[in-house]
């Protein structure tokens, strides 16, 4: 197994696809539409001609209003709806081009009323918790109620990652990410469906409320996209990169790099080398410090900030957090600490969610409810994982007792003495 073999958890996620919108298909090869032309959709399982298409969705007649906009191929068709019913909808070509069989369609600021999951997506989110996949990455999402009704699904299963790829979304942000797990940055959607120029700003207020509220973010798609065909990045793709970790983001996130590209293990190594140059500059504590969150008056907020201050005092070499569900943790890296932090968990499923997590090395423990044997396992754990020796000192922070989820309420400080125990 890959991860007995590297010694620490991995996290895999599945991906559902969610429901796709698009056109049927043409008597031919489709058609080349001029600006200023009609053009008719309907539900008609005729082959399309050079005047009209199927669109086999009524969902989407349902939805749509005098001049709403039709992005079709990923926005490279752009038509307008000049009037429309239950079953069809005439429109005027704004942006034309060629049109063949089976484009996807996207329809910025129209939400439609239909669930994320299609049949499909059930069963294949099914077989993922029935193989023990972990996370799972839930697409279209429109509103708090998408979200519900998949963790209703998973039922504490898996962890839930919500792609904000619609507009819509983005009107009820902080209502999704509090309902979720974690999200996703999806940006080539969001690059369709609202204007460019928007995206750059959407992608800092997603990630911001998701740093206020100590959830895992994601920034996806197109980040090292020349790199499918080239050696090397732009320069611009490499800034993107880096703008996404000055931002505070969990995770950058490769796609067509890696999936059908032809440079894929140069597209990883990159990446890395870019994170790493960011996460290096002398400049990047600051412009963290400046998108955290302000802590609450809470007892678990108040030790999480003291342990960061007494990783930059002493200064220790790790944070040492043990955590059931996973929130003791996400709290230590919410703080962005300068030293990594060490997660204990007995849960499988809890270490490999927090894969995910900015700064977190997560172990796999044996549950005990002893702190003094806790405290004697977290040292002996951050040695053998390489983060400290002896004369290093340890930031450990836990809520107790240990084995009821609690939030975080102790904090200790220890040294690191020669004859620290070592386990095989």
């Amino acid at each position: 197994m890959l991860e007995e073999r590297v010694g620490r958890p991995i996290g895999v996620f599945a991906d559902l696809q969610g429901p796709k919108l698009r056109v049927g298909k043409f008597s031919g090869s489709g058609v080349l539409l001029q600006a200023g032309e009609s053009f008719r959709f309907d539900l008609s399982d005729e082959p399309g001609s050079d005047s009209r298409i199927q669109l086999p969705h009524p969902e989407i007649f349902e939805a749509l209003r005098h001049g709403a906009l039709l992005l079709l191929d990923d926005g490279k068709v752009q038509v307008e709806v000049t009037s429309c019913g239950s079953d069809f909808a005439n429109t005027k070509v704004l942006a034309g081009g060629p049109l063949s069989n089976n484009k996807g369609v996207n329809l910025p600021n129209v939400m439609l009323q239909v669930s994320p999951l299609t049949e499909k997506d059930r069963r294949d989110l099914e077989f993922a918790l029935e193989i023990g996949i972990g996370l799972i990455a839930l697409s279209f999402v429109q509103r708090p109620e998408d979200v519900e009704e998949v963790q209703q699904i998973i039922a504490g299963r898996a962890h839930l990652i919500s792609k904000l790829e619609k507009p819509s979304a983005v009107k009820y942000l902080e209502e999704i990410v509090n309902l979720t797990d974690s999200v996703m940055v999806a940006r080539g959607d969001l690059g369709v469906e609202l204007p460019p120029e928007t995206v750059p700003g959407i992608q800092k207020r997603i990630i911001r409320c998701c740093r206020q509220a100590g959830k895992p973010v994601i920034v996806a798609t197109q980040m090292l996209d020349s790199m499918v065909k080239s050696p090397t990045p732009t320069r611009a793709e490499a800034s993107d990169v880096a703008n996404a970790v000055y931002e505070g983001a969990d995770a950058v996130m490769l796609s067509a790099e890696t999936a059908v590209g032809e440079y894929a293990v140069r597209s990883v190594d990159m990446m890395d080398r870019i994170i790493q140059q960011t996460e290096n500059d002398p400049a990047y504590p600051d412009l963290l410090d400046a998108g955290q969150a302000k802590p609450r008056r809470t007892t678990a907020d108040t030790i999480t900030e003291s342990a960061k201050q007494a990783a930059i005092t002493l200064p220790a070499a790790a944070i040492i957090t043990f955590t059931n569900l996973g929130a003791t943790a996400l709290r230590a890296a919410r703080k962005r600490p300068p030293v990594p932090i060490l997660a204990l968990t007995p849960s499988i499923h809890i270490a490999r969610s927090l894969t995910l997590v900015w700064g977190i090395h997560a172990i796999q423990v044996e549950p005990m409810d002893d702190y003094e044997e806790m405290e004697a396992d977290a040292i002996s754990s951050a040695i053998n994982a390489g983060f400290v020796r002896s004369g290093d000192h340890l930031v450990i922070t836990a809520g107790l007792p240990l084995l009821v989820p609690c939030p975080t309420n102790v904090m200790r400080l220890v040294r690191v003495e020669q004859g620290d125990r070592e386990s095989g």
